[in-house]
């Protein structure tokens, strides 16, 4: 699970129209990716740090990098800042770029003086959201290797190895083993009927692709996610370690509460976490604190519960909800650690399971024609 935030902010300024449709033509057609703007948010936060004013920065960074995929945004940027627009204001123009919570902290940035520091925090959360990104990947690589490379087996085997022994086995075919007739006719009807069994599968992934990108389908998707057991901590721990660092950091530099929410739920990929971030968001808006909407919700953990209540109450929120991301993060790592470590020697006996049951489907089905011929 690779972890960026994406979404559309809302703008206060009045944008033109032709500004909006510069934005649609500066992107369309090129891939900007997360790198990009990390690379982007560093060299900015740098040059800001040694006393380039932000005009001059980005003019340096617009030409050192006009064949980059940044170039055009980075022009884009330069000029809105040229013609008196707020640094926020012009990266909200490109929100499929710069998410809501990178515009929120700039945003207050501005006021207060402190761009590059900001600039450097945002890069070390992309960082530690990448680092996630590749632990979650790394965990689930060698058993999806696994499963395929048994599926090629078992493919091969029934189509190149199986039909070799079939009129051998025509013979004796009502001594056979319930496992070599069961392969047999697996072997038949791959060999007889592949376009068709391609032709389904397809169907099948793209009609399955088609149900997981529908409402239905995400909802329910969802759902299964923060409620089976086994699977609710590993997404949970995912959708905390997200949430929380950009809670903490936006608090932290001085971002409103209703804003840090909405940067909150709208970097998690999930419809029922999202519900719950906007019944939090209610909940403030409503005069009562953030802890009570944690509180009322079945999803968050105890721990998490009592740390942001005692935060809350401390007026330490950022502080606590930066310990809990970080804890989340190291419990997260051993669960995918421990899972991977359980994940291969589980699919090395599936593997030697399916090898022994294909082996004596041929073996034993030779030893009795062995001793017929004897």
């Amino acid at each position: 699970m690779p972890i960026e935030l994406h979404d559309v902010v809302e703008v206060q300024e009045t944008k033109p129209a032709a500004k909006s449709i510069l934005s649609r033509q500066i992107t369309f057609g090129r891939k900007i990716s997360a790198n990009d703007r990390r690379f982007f948010t560093e060299q900015l936060a740098l040059m800001l740090e040694t006393g380039s004013n932000l005009y001059q920065a980005l003019s340096v960074l617009h030409e050192q990098g006009e064949q980059s995929p940044m170039a055009e945004v980075i022009g884009d940027l330069k000029d809105a800042v040229a013609n008196g627009r707020s640094f926020s204001s012009a990266l909200s123009d490109h929100p499929e770029v710069f998410s809501t919570s990178y515009v929120n902290l700039v945003s207050a940035s501005e006021s207060g003086g402190f761009m590059h520091e900001v600039l450097t925090e945002l890069l070390q959360m992309e960082e530690k959201a990448d680092e996630l990104g590749s632990t979650v990947r790394s965990a689930l690589a060698y058993p999806v290797l696994l499963s395929l490379f048994s599926l090629a087996v078992i493919v091969f085997v029934l189509i190149v190895v199986f039909p070799k022994f079939s009129v051998m086995f025509a013979k004796i075919h009502d001594q056979l083993p319930a496992t070599t007739i069961v392969l047999l006719h697996a072997s038949d009807f791959l060999r007889g009927y592949w376009m068709q069994t391609t032709a389904g599968l397809v169907a099948a992934g793209l009609l399955a692709n088609r149900w997981k990108n529908s409402p239905a389908g995400r909802t329910t998707l969802d759902r299964y996610k923060v409620n089976l057991p086994g699977i609710k901590q590993i997404y949970m721990q995912i959708y905390l370690v997200q949430s929380l660092r950009v809670m903490s950091l936006s608090l932290a530099n001085g971002v409103n509460i209703i804003d840090t929410l909405k940067a909150s739920r709208d970097v998690v990929e999930n419809g029922i976490v999202r519900d719950f971030y906007s019944s939090v968001e209610d909940q403030v808006q409503q005069g009562n604190g953030v802890a009570l909407g944690f509180e009322n919700s079945p999803l968050i953990p105890a721990l998490a519960q009592r740390m942001i209540a005692t935060g809350e109450e401390s007026g330490n929120l950022p502080k606590v909800m930066s310990r809990l991301a970080d804890f989340y993060e190291r419990e997260l790592k051993k669960r995918l650690q421990a899972f991977s470590s359980m994940a291969e020697p589980i699919m090395i006996m599936v593997m030697g399971l399916i090898v022994g049951v294909i082996v004596s489907s041929l073996i034993l089905p030779i030893f009795k024609l062995s001793r017929a011929v004897t």
